[in-house]
């Protein structure tokens, strides 16, 4: 025993100094950690954040209903003043990839706060602009600062609230994300017809300052950095140009008649060479400014595809909507607004709910396709437009596509990025979001070459019908003709008159067939990108929603 004794006690001298040190730096202190980050008052951050974030969305669409205003005060062209849309549009895609990166190098609380302050700057510089070429530039200003703010909201929101209430706080985020593009409308709409297009701008300013106060109060100091690698100045010019000419050719291809303008040609083949070239250095670098390599993950890209088709169905739809209630039923932007906000109202009452079912559900890929299902279902019923629809032939579509967007919306985050490692989550987050916004751009383009192209098919068709011989036909002018006459016209200008109008009804007719084409092509798009479902990843049962938001 006595021999025995001093081999134990070496034996246990050993093992502190071998085994025993591995686990503690892993465990307590990570926890300790984590412990000391999260602030007192979790919601008051969320506040904080959101008000930022909603600022952000909002202004993607509240310019909208004011173009018409801006080009009568600025003395512009109406091709002219879309670049009030498209600027912030290009300079938000630039920044969307490298808000990780920038989060990483200057600190997320440092690099939000700038955001948010530079965001209500430019959004004074856009009321206060007395020329076009002002107003670019602070949108430009806009867009560059709001992609930071829309990017850094989410991940903060995430790192802030514990593991079993991330889905609540996802819900609360997305209800932002969902209904701020039908909000931006219903509230430019009333600023436009009452006060004036300026305010759409310096409304952001009571609440722009009241989010500053709030984030340098709730969220906690940035930990202090490392060494700081060098910045590869090249790849983040090569990105600019690249998504910046794509952004464009998305934006304006539709006016220039795509390939057929050389303008248009031109950013075709800068956006390929920039985006080629970024991707190759990107991948040769030590230390990439964007994280291309966790596209390696089956679920990343596949979720990313299937978030293109997500982003077409939400801006897509509401981009087709306002058209066809200003064009088609003469509503005014107030109006128009009016129209959206039921399914805005529906989208964040709906988030919570699908936050609650995703956490029930072991599968989320089960509630993806359910979304799914009840979107396409929603824009069958917007399929039948004519020119008799009224408002509320809008209400239950826009209720039954708010629920199915969200019930898409959340778990297609989970399924994508819960099986990414969470070294990757970051980088992958980003693009993630990038894949949404450009979407949105990409589904506007299409869905606005694919209006005009079927109306021109549907007049052509309609028009062949019209034959003279045909008895309806000479009814219809009939009817036309004698009214002309009871308003005074001569039988000569009266026939005229009629013949007008009645090409007018075809012209009617053949734009709300092509609307509610787009509204088919959305729904195949949606179901066509389905099977992409089988490809997600399945997270392990009662996981939570994880960061999204690309920081």
């Amino acid at each position: 025993m006595a021999t025995l004794a001093p081999s134990a006690v070496a034996v246990d001298r050993v093992k502190p100094k071998v085994v025993a040190p591995a686990p503690e730096p892993v465990q307590p202190r990570e926890q300790n950690r984590e412990a000391a980050e999260v602030p007192v008052n979790k919601w008051f951050v969320a506040v904080a954040v959101a008000l930022g974030a909603l600022l952000e969305v909002i202004d993607t669409s509240i310019v909208n209903v004011a173009l018409t205003q801006m080009q009568a005060s600025l003395g512009a062209t109406l091709s002219q003043v879309g670049w009030v849309v498209t600027s912030y549009g290009i300079a938000n895609v630039i920044i969307l990839p490298l808000s990780a990166w920038l989060g990483e190098r200057f600190g997320k609380k440092r690099y939000f706060l700038f955001s948010l302050i530079g965001f209500t700057a430019a959004s004074a510089l856009c009321g206060m602009s007395n020329s076009l070429t002002m107003l670019i530039v602070a949108r430009i200003l806009q867009g560059l600062t709001g992609g930071g703010l829309m990017a850094k909201a989410q991940a903060i929101l995430f790192e802030t609230f514990p593991k079993h209430e991330q889905a609540m706080a996802q819900g609360f985020f997305g209800a932002i994300v969902i209904a701020g593009p039908a909000i931006g409308p219903t509230l430019g709409g009333y600023i436009v017809t009452n006060i004036d297009w300026r305010w759409i701008f310096f409304i952001n300013l009571p609440v722009g300052m009241v989010g500053v106060a709030a984030v340098i109060a709730a969220l906690p100091k940035d930990p202090p950095k490392g060494l700081k690698k060098p910045v590869d100045w090249l790849a983040i010019g090569l990105l600019a140009i690249g998504i910046g000419a794509f952004q464009t050719f998305l934006e304006e291809g539709n006016a220039d008649d795509w390939f057929e303008s050389p303008f248009i040609t031109a950013l075709a083949i800068t956006a390929a060479v920039g985006m080629v070239w970024f991707v190759v250095r990107t991948l040769a670098s030590d230390a990439p400014v964007v994280q291309l390599r966790v596209l390696r993950y089956r679920s990343l890209w596949s979720g990313s595809i299937l978030s293109v088709a997500v982003g077409m169905a939400l801006y897509g739809g509401l981009f087709a909507i306002p058209i066809f209630a200003q064009s088609i039923l003469g509503f005014t932007s107030q109006q128009t607004g009016m129209l959206l906000l039921p399914g805005a109202l529906a989208s964040a009452f709906a988030m919570p709910i699908a936050a609650k079912v995703n956490q029930r559900v072991s599968d989320p890929r089960r509630v993806l396709v359910g979304g799914a299902l009840v979107l396409a279902f929603a824009l069958y019923l917007l399929t039948p437009l004519n020119p008799q629809t009224t408002a509320s032939d809008f209400f239950w579509p826009l209720i039954v596509r708010s629920f199915g967007t969200i019930f898409m919306f959340l778990p297609l985050q989970l399924a994508a990025l819960a099986p990414v490692p969470k070294k990757d989550v970051s980088a992958a987050t980003g693009l993630f979001n990038l894949t949404r916004q450009l979407g949105g751009s990409v589904g506007v383009a299409l869905l606005t070459t694919l209006l005009d192209k079927r109306t021109a098919f549907h007049t052509a068709v309609l028009s062949e019908k019209l034959v003279s011989t045909d008895p309806s036909v000479l009814t219809r002018v009939h009817i036309l003709t004698q009214a002309m006459l009871a308003k005074g016209f001569d039988t000569l200008s009266a026939k005229a008159a009629a013949a007008k109008m009645l090409a007018g009804i075809v012209r009617q007719q053949a734009a709300c067939m092509s609307f509610g084409d787009t509204f088919w092509a959305t729904l195949a798009l949606i179901l066509g990108g389905l099977p992409l479902v089988f490809l997600l990843g399945k997270p392990e049962k009662g996981a939570a929603p994880i960061d999204v938001g690309g920081h």
